[in-house]
């Protein structure tokens, strides 16, 4: 029987992309929800969405609309984005 090898996945199996991985700087205005150190891409998502749902800012008609309060606002740079925008405005909040 061969051996496997072990490599870094993803809970879906596929191989981690590394540049994912690396360590990114947010804005001030991101800072103010994800806090002030450098955080690798996914884990700025993850604790965007735990303060999109801990402060009930999915819109309860279409749960893909984010209805943005003050802090969200100033990353977004509008009221309502949908789940799939987001991504866009955070990647501009990161260095």
């Amino acid at each position: 029987m061969p051996t496997s090898k072990t490599t870094a996945k993803g809970s879906t199996g596929r191989k981690v992309n590394p540049a994912l991985m690396k360590p990114l700087q947010p804005s001030k205005e991101l800072s103010a929800i994800v806090g002030s150190s450098p955080l690798p891409r996914p884990e700025v998502v993850s604790k965007i969405w735990d303060y999109i749902k801990k402060n009930k800012l999915q819109n309860p008609e279409n749960k893909r609309e984010i209805l943005a309060d003050d802090k969200l606002q100033a990353i977004f740079g509008k009221k309502k984005v949908t789940m799939f925008e987001m991504n866009k405005h955070i990647a501009q909040h990161l260095k």
